[in-house]
């Protein structure tokens, strides 16, 4: 494990915290290695129920550093898988819930990452910025699929052609990141909230994003899919749990199941 990534399991909760300040946190190929093997080994860990990517108070990443980049430009879906296209898929099919927490620059894959973790949250300070038409690149990860579908054809224009910088609040208005928290209080704030999320039912957990990550499909072939895991989720013992606590007028207690 890299000492540029910080990892620390506490409470159900695995938070991968990007650990190079003095570089504004440009991300390295050992930094997406370190980063990948937190979420992969989490995946099959039961003590781990929700992920916080993050970075230092004032700072999230400044994106890719360039000179390590420009060593071995990442060819992704070529035969060999570069650490950066590890790192993503990782995060991509993360079964269990991902919350990004941006404090500062999030820049490039910064804001790109955002579009596949279930939650962001950012402070007033956040600046969002992805510059590929600047460094006369495409897109990267999607992100010409995911932005426009998110945000709208000309908000997403707006960071992928014209390369704005928008701020938290415009950020929240366009829906890239859920809310804003004061600088002072979002780590604490998000770390509460993953807490909160990681004890509720993990099956219901992954069941939500299951669906939620499930290509669009008609109406009624997604009614169907949602009824059939309803009605498996019926007699789960995670189901049981949540009835005879109802019933007892007790907090349900989920930490038994995987």
């Amino acid at each position: 494990m890299s000492d540029l990534v910080s990892v620390e399991t506490r409470e159900n909760v695995r938070s991968i915290r990007w650990n190079r300040p003095e570089k504004k946190n440009a991300l390295l190929r050992e930094m997406y290695t370190a980063a990948a093997e937190a979420i992969e080994s989490g995946e099959a860990d039961k003590d781990v129920r929700v992920y916080i990517l993050g970075g230092q108070p004032g700072l999230f990443t400044a994106g890719n550093d360039l000179v390590d980049f420009m060593e071995a430009p990442p060819h992704i879906g070529g035969e060999d898988t570069p650490p950066v296209e590890r790192f993503m898929r990782a995060l991509m099919t993360a079964k269990k819930p991902i919350i990004a927490e941006v404090d500062g620059i999030a820049i490039g894959i910064g804001t790109t990452l955002l579009m596949h973790c279930d939650l962001a949250y950012a402070s007033e300070n956040a600046i969002f910025k992805t510059p590929f038409a600047d460094l006369a690149l495409a897109p990267e990860f999607a992100s010409s699929l995911l932005f426009p579908a998110r945000l709208g054809r000309p908000a997403a224009s707006d960071l992928l052609m014209l390369g704005s910088t928008w701020k938290a609040e415009r950020a929240k208005e366009a829906g890239l990141i859920t809310d804003v928290i004061t600088s002072s209080q979002l780590v604490d704030q998000v770390f509460e909230k993953a807490r909160i999320l990681a004890k509720k039912s993990p099956g219901a957990v992954r069941a939500a994003k299951q669906l939620m990550m499930t290509p669009e499909e008609p109406l009624a072939d997604r009614m169907n899919r949602e009824g059939a895991l309803f009605a498996a989720m019926l007699k789960s013992p995670e189901f049981a749990e949540a009835v005879g606590a109802f019933m007892e007028r007790r907090e349900p207690d989920f930490s038994k199941f995987g």
